[in-house]
């Protein structure tokens, strides 16, 4: 069942302007959408702010290391750690997966091929299914090496991208400092 709350609009729209990345080389080495500032690169993520009215919004982002089956034809996939406090939303879990997701089909989130955490997905956006379940992912996250989203595209297709979780820890650090 989808969250339905006010939140979940405006991590759709801070994932769609995020989508306005030029990922050169890997995440780190990000270029920022227009209004977006570079907070930090930490290994493989990256930390940005930007101002969404009198609003500071920031995030963390990276990108599948590994996409599978190889060779299909979709857009760039972005997992995002956000923060809103002026919404009082902090360290919110969502993905832009680059495709559309089969409706009423949930994904999995597995770290280190052990913790596993239920996603719920609408059209090319995931989020967690269970939001008490966030803070297990974050922390999960941070003591882990590697992150497999497992989805099913809206085709029917069995997809597989594999995140690298180094530099995770910083990046949230960083993200918690620029958006208390």
């Amino acid at each position: 069942m989808i969250r339905l709350t006010s939140t979940r609009p405006l991590a759709g729209l801070l994932a769609a302007s995020v989508l306005a990345f030029a990922l050169p080389a890997a995440p780190a080495r990000a270029q920022a959408p227009a209004g977006s500032v570079l907070a930090g690169t930490f290994s493989d993520w990256s930390v940005y702010t930007s101002q969404q009215g009198n609003a500071k919004v920031c995030y963390a982002v990276t990108q599948p290391k590994t996409r599978l089956p190889a060779g299909l034809n979709r857009d760039p996939g972005y997992l995002f750690v956000s923060s809103r406090p002026a919404d009082n939303v902090r360290n919110e879990f969502s993905l832009v997966m680059g495709f559309p997701t089969r409706p009423g089909q949930d994904a999995q989130a597995v770290i280190n091929g052990g913790a596993t955490f239920a996603l719920v997905t609408s059209g090319a956006n995931v989020w967690v299914k269970d939001a008490a379940q966030e803070a297990a992912l974050l922390a999960a996250l941070r003591g882990g090496s590697k992150l497999t989203i497992r989805s099913t595209s809206a085709r029917g297709s069995s997809l597989t991208d594999e995140y690298s979780l180094a530099g995770v820890s910083a990046a949230l650090q960083r993200l918690a400092r620029e958006c208390p």
